[in-house]
């Protein structure tokens, strides 16, 4: 039996009484205590683990000075804070024991853009892309880029003083930082910004005494200290991050900038609330050479030359990349940028882009196209090859796979992953391919996997070697091969951290400072933390107080996820292989992941988030001794005893009761196991879960409903308006929403599918008779699968595909109606829908056997027979195939000679998209367009977020505001700018039903469409 799980993870007094002292404060913002919340933010994209006692999201400045305020009274003076933003941090640089400062959720606008003086003042909460798409009609851009910069706030960027490609060109953050505002732990404010060196003896920050004391002594030191500054700084264009000593001061000493100091500092001073920025007009003109290599080494001692060729970005991947992006949804939209190249394998890529005006940037391009086919004729530097692009949209396509690589690299096959603990480490570029060759080496030599990308053009490379945090040798190997690159880089002039901070990995700092100035930088923290309260444990500390409380030995998630048995853990794959890229987290409202994320700005609400609360949930079971297997094939609880667990439920604590509050908030619209870069399917162990649960705990109602609408629906069928009369009269529908939590239910189709083809020759099916169809006459036959909403909901659209199946010169025969099972997968009902599977499989393979193509509508239901059934039935789900009708569209196209030439006063037809759909078959999109071009129609297609339907999400009560929300983010502005000029297209039954309900028309089916265009 399921057992009530506790965690045991209770806050401590100390926090308890300074939380609830701060609910009683003017304070707005939001303390969230719950466990799964404090889970969700004990990890980030790093390998540690840190439980903090709660997260505060403060709603303006004016919360963040009150928290600290409040905690400079004497009784709370244990109490500890880290600043958060985004959460991508590498190495635990946001993690912490004491309380979370999230200032991702409210603090995240942009407050001014002065486009005349070129700068822009934002919060610190930001998203770096939503930055850039608010410049962008200005023609600038906030130009440091990183590989998580769709989810990356521009906060963390300050903390971390982060870049990425193009640094040698457009530098770090902190080069493009004009002033910082800040909240000292005392709760005071502090804005920095340049001061002449005369000025600062005169209290530059006016009331603000401890401002001017950390000001003048920081001053004092870091002139004093300058020449040793200068001496033991390394040469990089990735200089130190955090403290930077020695750009406090201007080359000639007569300017002093605080916000140096400040930039880089990972929370450990202050907590930073508002940035001012310098932005970079953007380029009249990019474009980009990628060069194909024999081998990756042959790439990285070719770099210096591409360099000198003043390109704006050299970018490296490694085979182990492009192969893992080769197996992913994006690699549709780069395959064309990068073609093989016939008799020649790829094994490093440098991706070579040059910006500016015009006439420049194409004569550096020609010069280049001259250099490379000249060493390519020659068979010189590994060269095999190059292509030019010039195209916008495929330049920014190439670096959304570069940037995807990241977390691509977690998708390796094996217990043993690509981590992140060394690798962006930086050393001058010219002693960058001796580096990477001796550090090779050193990977070698423990018989370790890796993979490498990264900025050739300013000496840092990304190495992730593959370890398995649940094995102890393999984690006390992370910190083997950690002191060793820390030598290495040294041994080359570099630095072990060049773009993400340092995190965790303070303890390296002495011997890249040296004992006095690692001292100036225990100073500094003093000055500005004197307690150690401020992200204690990361960098350095105040002086006398001790080692650094962490290390790369701290605590990681691996040694929480060994507690659960391999057995279990292969059993839900899905929740161990989440290795916390974040990629869920995008910003965009036009991303189809992860729209619950979207509409709640609750990571507890993410793939991430669930996948977190899940291990947990597995590790607490094993602490439990519950066999996870068993407990799943067991049988549920009596009646009696389900109905008494769940009238405790508020009486008796549960953490099942957190995972179901996260789970039962998904959408199930799978867009995370197509767009996740490890394939994450929360769906999957969603179902899981909620069969196990509701073992303990009774079901509500509506899960009934939704499961049994593909058994009751051809009984109501027969009875279509008797049926819409008992359930669409406002009676009922209040019963329903009230007794049910089940609101906008359709009417069934009236005339039904079956009266609509009576005397149709698509009617009667007959296997035997199917059979005795000549083997050469086969093809000429279609094979309609049915689904439950199209048949039953929507007659007229399966009736009008048998009508465009006739135009095309085929003979459609409409097959029996089988229940798919989807609606009982998504509900739990997990021995449901096996036997429901096996059933559909079965007849399915029978009918296959004939060699006719079977084609259904909707695309969730029909990617449920290669996915659901796949994972269900195993090897019993047999050869089968069901086609969606693009892809039948398509191999039909595909045989005909001529195609119609485009008409004149053709209509304008837009496609909207399934998010099923379109992160399962990322295509999908262009066979459209080439079957509706094949027809003399021109057809474009939107990119779009979740409609809020997904199935019957949307028709759920306590769904319903959040349904609502989901389709005004991009569908509701998609359609108002299109539906005036162009046809709007939707082949998803549910996003068609969830127009008709929130923009109150009814679109078309591509297919009817077509029909049209034929007719």
């Amino acid at each position: 039996m399921l057992p009530l799980l506790s965690h045991k993870q209770t806050l401590e007094p100390i926090y308890l009484e300074y939380l609830d002292a701060l609910e009683q404060s003017e304070f707005e913002g939001e303390i969230d205590k719950r466990y799964s919340a404090r889970l969700i933010q004990a990890t980030d994209n790093s390998v540690y683990q840190f439980l903090p006692q709660a997260v505060i999201y403060p709603l303006h400045q004016q919360d963040v000075e009150l928290v600290l305020s409040l905690a400079a009274q004497p009784q709370y003076k244990q109490v500890t804070f880290s600043a958060r933003g985004g959460g991508t941090g590498t190495n635990g640089q946001s993690l912490t024991h004491g309380l979370i400062l999230d200032v991702s959720r409210h603090l995240n606008q942009v407050l001014e853009i002065n486009a005349e003086e070129g700068w822009a003042r934002v919060q610190a909460g930001v998203i770096k892309d939503a930055l850039n798409d608010a410049l962008r009609s200005h023609g600038f851009f906030f130009s440091p880029d990183l590989s998580t910069s769709n989810r990356a706030t521009v906060g963390g960027m300050v903390n971390t003083d982060a870049s990425g490609a193009g640094s040698l060109v457009y530098g770090k953050t902190s080069d493009h930082v004009l002033g910082i505002t800040s909240v000292l732990i005392d709760g005071s404010v502090l804005t920095t910004t340049p001061i002449d060196q005369d000025k600062l003896a005169e209290q530059p920050f006016g009331d603000n005494q401890l401002g001017n004391s950390i000001a003048s002594q920081i001053a004092e030191v870091c002139r004093v200290k300058r020449d040793t500054i200068i001496e033991r700084f390394p040469k990089l264009n990735r200089f130190l991050t955090g403290y930077d000593l020695k750009h406090v001061w201007n080359d000639d000493l007569s300017q002093f900038d605080l916000s140096r100091i400040l930039t880089g500092s990972e929370g450990t001073l202050a907590v930073i609330t508002e940035t001012k920025l310098n932005l970079t007009p953007l380029p009249k003109t990019r474009m980009m050479v990628n060069i194909k290599y024999d081998s990756f080494e042959s790439a990285l001692r070719h770099a210096p030359s591409l360099v000198q060729a003043k390109a704006t970005v050299v970018e490296t991947v490694d085979s182990k990349v492009l192969n893992l992006a080769r197996e992913d949804i994006i690699w549709h939209s780069v395959a064309d940028q990068i073609k093989a190249v016939p008799n020649k394998t790829i094994e490093g890529l440098n991706m070579v882009e040059f910006a500016g005006e015009d006439d420049d940037v194409k004569h550096k391009v020609a010069l280049l196209e001259e250099m490379l086919s000249g060493q390519l004729s020659q068979q010189q530097f590994g060269l095999v090859g190059f292509q030019v692009i010039t195209d916008r949209t495929d330049i920014d396509s190439i670096y959304a796979m570069r940037k995807k690589a990241v977390g691509l690299l977690g998708a390796t096959k094996g217990s043993r992953k690509p981590l992140a603990f060394a690798e962006d480490t930086a050393v001058p570029p010219e002693n960058l391919a001796d580096y990477i060759m001796e550090f090779r080496a050193l990977l070698d030599s423990h018989n370790l996997q890796y993979g490498m990308f990264g900025h050739v053009d300013a000496g840092v490379l990304h190495v992730r070697p593959a370890l398995d945090m649940c094995d102890v040798a393999d984690e006390q190997l992370l910190k083997v091969i950690s002191d060793q690159v820390a030598a290495l880089t040294l041994k080359y002039g570099g630095l072990m951290w060049g773009e993400h901070g340092k995190g965790v990995r303070g303890e390296y700092g002495p011997a890249v400072f040296g004992d006095e100035l690692y001292a100036v930088l225990e100073q500094i923290k003093g000055l500005f933390d004197p307690d150690n309260r401020l992200n204690p444990g990361k960098l350095v500390a105040p002086p006398k107080s001790g080692p650094l409380m962490f290390n790369v030995d701290s605590a990681k998630r691996g040694s929480f996820d060994r507690q659960i048995p391999v057995q279990v853990r292969d059993a839900f794959p899905d929740v161990m292989n989440c290795n916390g890229n974040g990629l869920c987290f995008n910003y965009s409202s036009y991303s189809p992941m992860c729209p619950s994320f979207k509409v709640t700005g609750d990571r507890v609400q993410s793939p991430k988030g669930r996948a977190g609360l899940m291990r947990e949930w597995l590790r607490l079971l094993e602490a439990e001794g519950v066999d996870v297997d068993a407990l799943a094939k067991s049988k549920p609880l009596g009646w009696m005893q389900r109905t008494q667990n769940t009238l405790n439920n508020q009486r008796d604590y549960d953490y099942s009761h957190e995972v179901m509050e996260s789970l039962k908030g998904c959408l199930a619209c799978k867009a995370c196991s197509g767009q996740c870069p490890v394939k994450v399917d929360v769906p999957k162990f969603r179902a899981q879960f909620f069969n196990i649960y509701y073992k303990r705990y009774l079901r509500p109602a509506k899960d009934y409903l939704v499961a049994g609408i593909e058994d009751s629906l051809p009984l109501m069928a027969a009875m279509p308006k008797l049926t819409n009369l008992a359930s669409q009269n406002p009676l009922s529908k209040w019963v329903i929403k009230k007794a049910i939590g089940y609101v906008d239910a359709p009417k069934l189709s009236v005339p039904t599918l079956k009266q609509r083809l009576d005397g149709h020759a698509s009617r009667g099916y007959d296997l035997d008779a199917l059979c005795a169809i000549p083997q050469a006459q086969r093809s000429q036959h279609v094979l309609v699968v049915q689904d439950p909403f199209n048949s039953f909901y929507d007659a007229g659209l399966v009736y009008r595909f048998i009508q465009l199946i006739e135009k095309l010169g085929f003979k459609p025969v409409l097959l029996p109606f089988k229940p798919n099972g989807k609606p009982t997968h998504i509900k739990g009902f997990l021995d449901k829908f096996a036997k429901t599977a096996q059933n559909s499989a079965d007849f399915l393979n029978r009918v296959h056997a004939l060699g006719m193509p079977m084609v259904g509508l909707d695309p969730a239901l029909v990617l449920c027979y290669r996915d659901e059934y796949k994972e269900v039935l195993g090897q019993r789900r047999g050869p089968f195939e069901v086609l969606l009708a693009n892809e039948w569209l398509t191999e039909v196209v595909a045989t005909r000679s001529e195609a119609s030439a485009l008409a004149t006063d053709a209509p304008q037809y837009t496609w909207f998209s399934h998010c099923t759909e379109s992160t399962a078959k990322p295509n999908t999109a262009n066979e459209w367009k080439a079957i509706f071009s094949h027809f003399g129609a021109k057809l474009s297609s939107v990119n779009l977020g979740c409609c809020g339907m997904a199935g019957t999400y949307g028709h759920e009560l306590e769904n319903l505001e959040r349904s609502e929300q989901l389709f005004e983010m991009s569908w509701q502005p998609s359609i108002e700018k299109i539906a005036a000029n162009s046809q709007v297209l939707v082949s998803g039954y549910s996003c068609r039903s969830q127009v008709k309900r929130f923009a109150g028309f009814k679109p078309q089916h591509p297919i009817e469409a077509l029909l049209k265009l034929l007719e």
